[in-house]
């Protein structure tokens, strides 16, 4: 079961990061179409993001897009984990 939840964990780390890339790069991008935060959640499985799921966004000449999602658990006690990764990409949309 150990091996199984450190699997999880990595996983979630993944799409976090995977997710955190998607919305950075959205909301940096001069030709990006949607919201960042949507990019971002439809780039995490859905069973992973419906777990718990966080976006925050800063910005300026940079923009760095943290996601946090709640790491599955299928050990009894250990479902208070959070993986969360940032991504930064420079601003498009910045005014030089």
């Amino acid at each position: 079961m150990g091996a199984i939840q450190l699997g999880l964990a990595a996983y979630a780390a993944n799409q976090a990061g995977t997710a955190a890339r998607a919305g950075a790069r959205t909301a940096a991008s001069f030709d990006a179409q949607g919201d960042p935060s949507s990019t971002a959640r439809d780039a995490v499985s859905g069973w992973v993001a419906n777990g718990g799921f966080d976006y925050q966004e800063q910005g300026g000449r940079d923009v760095t897009a943290t996601v946090r999602v709640r790491v599955p658990s299928v050990v009894p006690g250990l479902d208070g984990w959070w993986a969360e990764r940032s991504a930064t990409m420079p601003n498009e949309k910045f005014p030089d």
